[in-house]
């Protein structure tokens, strides 16, 4: 089963279209009806589906130093690298790591 992911609020839906021309599963805040949710309810919707996080907010990284279990976390700050970049990064974790891999841990895209 390949890794898939759910991306918040402040991820660009251009990610999601790219992924999803890719077939690689992807949910986002405004699908699961999470638009203005707090972090700790889209971190448990991801862990809930299996997705892997991708987000720019830090906050997501004090909830995995906190020990709060999820399904993994893509993270890049924002502004730090274009739209396509954090596609392709996203192509290479799907390509190279299995859900399991991404379990618990945080990739930094």
């Amino acid at each position: 089963m390949p890794i898939r992911f759910h991306l918040d609020e402040h991820i660009s839906a251009g990610i999601a279209a790219g992924l999803r021309r890719r077939n690689i599963g992807v949910t986002t805040a405004m699908d699961a009806d999470l638009a203005g949710a707090d972090d700790a309810a889209q971190l448990a919707f991801a862990a809930a589906t299996g997705s892997v996080l991708v987000t720019q907010d830090a906050d997501f990284l004090r909830l995995h130093a906190q020990g709060v279990p999820h399904a993994g976390i893509a993270y890049c700050r924002q502004g730090s690298i274009p739209m396509g970049a954090v596609l392709r990064r996203l192509v290479l974790l799907y390509d190279l790591l299995s859900p399991a891999e991404m379990a618990g841990k945080v990739e930094f895209l």
